[in-house]
Formats: C-alpha cells, structure tokens, sequence
C-alpha cells in the first residue's frame, strides 16, 4: 500500500495491491504526492463507495513529468539499449504481468466492476501480449533504401530513417484500465518515446500497478509517467508544446476538443472514438451460435465495450425466432459483483453512467421499441451501479438508442428484408468502429465487408481481436489505428536522407 507524503526514494519499490487504499502520482520512476497535495477517491462501483484516495496531478505534475521526459530522451537513457534488450524488457513487461495476472485482476475489479474471470481470461492476456508484440517490433523502425533519380544523369544514394516523435501524451478510459494502457505504452516504448500516461479518474490503481511492473522489468527511470487526475491534467497533456505525440481513447466529443487543441502545436494526434457497431445476422445463420456470440457482443463488460454490438440487424425471415433464442440467454445471464466468478456482468462504473444507462432505457420505451427483457436494477442489487441486460425489439434506425452510443448493457434488434438494407442500416451512423456479419455464405460475408464502413469486421464471430491486427475507426469512429504495424508507425517520424556520390555536386549555381 502507498502511503506517506512526498517522494519516495526508498531501496525497494513499493507496491499497488488489491488492498491499497492510498496512492501517488509516478514520475521520473519515483511515487511522488501531487505538487498541491490534492487527492482523489476513487469509487468501488460494485458498492458505490470510495475505497481509496490517490494523489491528484495537475499542469505542475505534468510540466515535472515532461523535464523528467525530457531528460530520458535526449540522454538516450532508452535508446541506447540494444534494440534486443529493449525487447527483452517489453517481453518480461508480458511475464510480470502474467504472473501477477490474480492481484490486477482484483485490482481491475474493485476499481471497475468488471468480473474478476472476464479480467483474467480477455483483458490481462491481452495486455500481455501487446507487449510481446511490440517487443517483436523493437528492430522494425530501421528505414530503408529507395530509388533516386534525377532528370539528369546522376549519383545518388537515398534512405529514409525512422525516429521516435519524442514525449508522447497517453490518455485512456476506464473500461479496460490495463489494456488500454498497454495498447499505448508498448508501441510507445517500442518506438523510443518516453510517455506520460493519464488514467481516467474511475481506474487509477491498475495504470500505476503497470507502472510498477514496467520499472520492475527494467524500464529506465523517465521513459513512463503515470498521473491520475481530471480534466486539468487531460488538458495540460494535450496543451503542452514539448508534447509532439496525443493518443487518446475515449468517447468522440472528448475527441474532438483534444483535436482542436493539438492542433495549436500541430500534434500528431491518435484517436479511438465511439462507436453503434451493427451485428448482422442473415437468414443461413447458424442463429444458436449467432445468439450466443451476440450475448458476449454487447454485454461482455455490462455493455462498456466501444465496438459493442448495440445493433443487432436480423433478417425479417428469422427475427422472431433470433429474438427468442437471445431473451432466453439473455434472462439467464448472471449480474452481479465482479469478485464472484459466477457474474456475467458486473456493475457499470458510476453513478452518473448508471444513470445515463437508465434514461436511454425510458427513451427506448417512449419512442416505441419493444423492452423484451431487462430494463432496470436487479432487485437484490440495490447499492451499487447494477443494471440487468436489457434487449429492446422493434427498434428502427431514426430511434435515439439506435444512432446514440448508450455504452451500457442494452441492445436494439433491427429488422431487415435483403442484404441492400442491411448494408443501409449498418452504414446510418456517424460512427465506424466495427461490425459483424452472420451468414454460411462466405462470398456474401466478403461481399457485406467490402460495402460495410468500419475499421473492423467480423464474420461469424465477434469481438476478437489481436496485438497483430490494427484497430480503430472510420468516420467520427477515431483517427489512426492502434495495434499491428501501424501502431508503432504512430510514434514514429520519416526522415529522407540523400547523398550525393558524383565528383562534382549538381548544382543550378
């Protein structure tokens, strides 16, 4: 547990557990209070009370991180490793956290409600294997030869170099508190950038246990901040001149301020937005195994997921049968607190969402869709932010629960009468994160992937993903992708390099 007030500077490092109930800020490799002292509490929201205050970083915090970035990168503390030692690094970031998957997991779940075996067997492997991944990629920003020609004859020789952008400007949001993280920190790292990481408020506790895993697998002192805190340290993040590099994730009205004010600096800017992702399930469709992935599409994490499948489109030959097969799963769908294995769903994160999650629900019901289960708070679960896996039918796409992210365990059917309006659908939002197609017709499933716009698209299955695979969005989606190659090219910039081999150099002069 952290305790105590200023920096600390002890021979061991101490350590964030499932039972810490204080925490600091970690700069320069150090756990260090808030420049004013200020602390925060952070809400269990399976109870919905605080159990634990964590220092509260501000603009001073962040202007310290960036001189303690500053001086990691310019003294090459990083990237003077050899390129296989920076991956053997990123490689035990993956085993530590492997091996402490139990306490983030607990961690995880105090902190954001997410079943504790949901925590262990998707999001902890997950993060781990970003930063094997990227440990593979460690050597990948070498640049490379390429041709050169002149109108006249000539001798020249042409590379480019790749070189890390400098302090990248991590934000990231509750709903997977370590993946999240890890899809930015490992690029990041594996590029040569120091990072300054800001955790959402709601999930402190798991960015500053990775945090601890990074400095205990040997990531040099500098190279990764993490300072929880609000709005004010978002906003100094994104302001800061000596900050080349934002890459945020989080919801696509934060987006767009974080764009409008990079743009002061012209920032290289990376953004994973909202999403209203359809799941699309055809006539041929194996419906049982079609409702059973459609159940984990949009409540696996109570619905807090951004490439959620919160519009399920069903053609209007099987709707009624495909809505019966999903209630009945869907009613015997366990909620409940996260420690326990058995839950399903877990609470939602705060009081707010849980009343946002709420009103959409009277919205759905005033505007005419069908609440065919679910719809308000588990009657034993009474403290606490719980809601029940709510479906409505009958939903068209004009309804506000069809065109606006809800980000909570409630779903809209659609139906559909031929591939043209399915494709219609699917393609009537402002959002284009990801989105699924349920058929036994492979050429019509490649058909609906070219004609679907979405950053991601599943056949027959949904919501799996991979560190391989870029991820991100079209349209108010996102901005860049994280994960696959591309990531890493996000922290990255091009330099030409040309060298003239004639006798004489061309000149006009």
């Amino acid at each position: 547990m952290l305790t105590g007030t200023g920096e600390y500077s002890g021979p061991q490092m101490m350590s964030i557990t499932a039972s810490s109930t204080e925490a600091q800020l970690f700069i320069g490799g150090k756990w260090t209070d808030a420049a004013s002292k200020e602390t925060f509490e952070v809400i269990n929201p399976a109870t919905g009370k605080p159990f634990a205050k964590v220092a509260l970083a501000g603009e001073e915090d962040v202007n310290l991180a960036v001189e303690s970035a500053k001086k990691a990168f310019e003294s090459k503390r990083w990237h003077s490793l050899p390129a296989l030692e920076r991956g053997r690094i990123l490689r035990k970031i993956a085993e530590l956290i492997r091996k402490n998957q139990m306490e983030l997991a607990q961690i995880m779940t105090r902190e954001n409600g997410m079943p504790v075996n949901m925590a262990m067997f998707v999001e902890i492997p997950m993060a781990a294997d970003a930063f094997d991944f990227f440990a593979s990629l460690v050597v990948q920003p070498i640049g490379e030869v390429v041709p050169f020609s002149l109108n006249a004859p000539s001798e020249h020789m042409a590379w480019t170099m790749r070189e890390p952008i400098g302090i990248a400007g991590l934000i990231t949001p509750w709903n997977f508190p370590l993946l999240m993280p890890a899809w930015k920190i490992a690029p990041a790292l594996a590029a040569g950038c120091p990072s300054i990481l800001k955790p959402a408020p709601e999930t402190p506790l798991t960015a500053l246990k990775l945090a601890e895993i990074c400095k205990e697998a040997g990531v040099p002192d500098g190279m990764l901040h993490v300072l929880p805190g609000t709005d004010e340290a978002g906003k100094s993040i994104v302001s800061h001149p000596e900050i080349p590099k934002i890459a945020f994730t989080g919801e696509t009205n934060t987006g767009k301020h974080i764009l409008r004010s990079a743009a002061e600096h012209i920032k290289r800017v990376t953004l994973e937005l909202g999403g209203k992702s359809p799941n699309i399930i055809f006539e041929d469709a194996d419906l049982d195994e079609a409702a059973r992935s459609a159940l984990f599409g949009i409540f696996y994490n109570s619905g807090q997921v951004c490439q959620a499948g919160s519009r399920i489109l069903v053609h209007e030959s099987i709707y009624e049968p495909f809505l019966e097969k999903l209630v009945e799963r869907a009613k015997k769908l366990n909620v409940g607190p996260g420690t326990e294995m058995k839950n399903n769903l877990g609470p939602v994160i705060s009081k707010q969402q849980h009343e946002k999650i709420l009103n959409y629900i009277e919205i759905g019901k005033n505007e005419g869709a069908k609440l065919l289960c679910g719809g308000g708070v588990p009657e034993n679960l009474t403290e606490g932010y719980f809601i029940e896996p709510t479906v409505f039918a009958d939903v068209t796409s004009s309804m506000r629960i069809a065109r606006e992210e809800i980000f909570g365990p409630v779903v809209g059917v659609i139906p559909f009468k031929d591939d043209d309006e399915a494709v219609q659908i699917a393609n009537d939002t402002i959002y284009g994160l990801a989105a699924a197609v349920w058929t036994k017709d492979i050429k019509r499933g490649l058909r609906m992937a070219k004609r679907i716009k979405s950053g991601t698209l599943w056949i027959n299955t949904y919501q799996v993903l991979s560190p391989t695979l870029p991820f991100g969005g079209f349209k108010q989606s996102g901005i860049g992708r994280e994960n696959g190659i591309q990531a890493i090219n996000n922290f990255l910039e091009t330099k030409s390099v040309i060298a003239d081999l004639n006798d004489r150099t061309i000149t006009l002069f």
